[in-house]
């Protein structure tokens, strides 16, 4: 037998182990970092070390410090598990090692991008014709629709950024939601554009952007204009009234990225499609595959209805790839030159699931979520938004009284869910995205929470 054989198996084996525990191990517990650094290693060893020792104390020392976001019971940060066949995908990526550049590196993860986004489009509801970028994750996919809006708006004004730059060019207007995500401010900063581009737009008492104050705020400026909308608030999981916010942007020449990290999947459930109508009238969108179709870390995609522009924008180009227009195709479209092929664990999730079981997936999350609100509801929690999605602000009155419950909630391992300030007050943020969550599970937590409520 291959050493090579053997290795890999016995990394298969203790990912499998691991995975296999994970509905019932603790979520999460408190480490000791300094402990736990201390025992990856100070100095590094001058000696070699066989492949099999290195994979054995690596399980070893990472078990303690672990933490069960793959799991049915994480509830924290809209992150979602992982789908069995995407896992698998992942370990056979590892192995193939393919650089995800071009078709002349990997024809096999170039036919699976093209079919895959093609999938993505149609289950999204995404126009057939955009162009799909696998990129990291939200902040990836933001910023690259971004760097394309930026460089349309400014095309359109006689400036080429490209070439010459922000400085001198005429200046940009970005108009969001004063409930946007943090994501597309940091986009703006690494971009050069800056946060003082930001022209706010408030937003409705659930959290989605006002249409009536995007118009004004549209109408009381002029200039190359950049309209961020949002599918999903991170708090709440409302969604912006996408078709009459497109429509208003667009009589205004505005380009319009939507961040739909989570909120995008809404289309792909007939019961929740309705709270993204009007998705295809934007130019650009961002979405995770990591957290609803539930494919391993790290997996995003980036949108585009042109193209084009997103090639020319993005491309990455040198003499050694001159002389094939196929050479830099994929690698035109994010921001990586070198890439990891995260695209054969989407091609796998989307081929187990098929259409219906993306659906019935995001049906599930929205159930058990209204499930959660409704236990924690009858228990005295307050809850605070309309549970429209997968999102639920849970309250306990007093802001010092609802971050003990969440340290209690933490540190004693049931499930794990974050907190959050919304509208001035601190609350439980749940997020339900994950495929292995249960009624059971939904149970079991909400009455560690209430457990955490009583003694506190």
């Amino acid at each position: 037998m291959h050493e090579e054989y053997s290795l890999f198996t016995r990394a298969a084996e203790l990912a499998a182990e691991y995975v296999a525990g994970l509905g019932e191990r603790p979520v999460a517990r408190p480490v000791d970092l300094a402990a736990l650094r201390q025992a990856f290693g100070e100095e590094l060893p001058r000696e070699s070390s066989p492949p099999e020792a290195v994979i054995e104390e690596l399980a070893r020392i990472a078990e303690e410090g672990l933490v069960a976001t793959a799991g049915p019971r994480y509830f924290g940060l809209v992150i979602g598990g992982a789908l069995r066949s995407a896992v698998a995908a992942d370990f056979l990526a590892a192995g193939w090692d393919q650089n995800s550049f071009n078709p002349a590196l990997s024809p096999a993860a170039a036919a699976a991008e093209d079919v895959a986004g093609r999938w993505l489009r149609d289950l999204l509801g995404i126009p057939a014709t955009a162009s799909t970028g696998f990129v990291t994750g939200g902040q990836a996919a933001n910023t690259v629709g971004l760097a394309v809006a930026r460089h349309h708006v400014l095309a359109r004004a006689g400036w080429d950024v490209e070439r010459d730059g922000l400085a001198g060019a005429p200046t940009l207007r970005v108009v969001a939601s004063a409930e946007r995500h943090a994501t597309i401010d940091r986009s703006l900063r690494l971009l050069g554009i800056g946060t003082r581009a930001i022209q706010a737009v408030a937003a409705g008492p659930q959290g989605a952007i006002d249409v009536e104050d995007l118009a004004r705020v549209l109408a009381a400026g002029e200039g190359p204009t950049i309209v961020c909308l949002q599918a999903g608030n991170v708090n709440t999981g409302a969604c912006d009234d996408l078709r009459a916010a497109c429509t208003i942007a667009k009589r205004h020449e505005a380009w319009v990225h939507i961040d739909g990290a989570f909120g995008l999947w809404a289309g792909a459930n007939p019961a929740t499609a309705a709270l993204v109508d009007g998705l295809e009238l934007a130019d650009s969108w961002a979405c995770d595959g990591h957290k609803w179709l539930n494919v391993p870390y790290d997996s995003g995609f980036a949108f585009c209805a042109h193209p084009a522009l997103h090639a020319e924008t993005i491309a990455y180009r040198a003499p050694y790839l001159a002389g094939s227009a196929e050479l830099s195709r994929m690698g035109d479209l994010t921001l990586e030159a070198s890439r990891r092929a995260r695209v054969f664990a989407v091609w796998a999730a989307l081929r187990e699931l098929g259409r219906d079981g993306v659906a019935d997936l995001v049906g599930r999350c929205c159930r058990l979520a209204r499930l959660f609100a409704a236990i924690l509801a009858e228990g005295g929690a307050e809850i605070a938004n309309d549970v429209v999605l997968n999102q639920v602000l849970v309250g306990f009155g007093d802001d010092d009284r609802t971050d003990t419950i969440i340290d209690a909630v933490q540190r004693e391992g049931t499930c794990w869910l974050g907190g959050t300030t919304w509208r001035g007050r601190r609350y439980l943020r749940i997020s339900v995205s994950n495929w292995s969550t249960t009624e059971s599970d939904v149970e079991r937590s909400a009455a560690a929470i209430l457990r955490a409520a009583a003694a506190n």
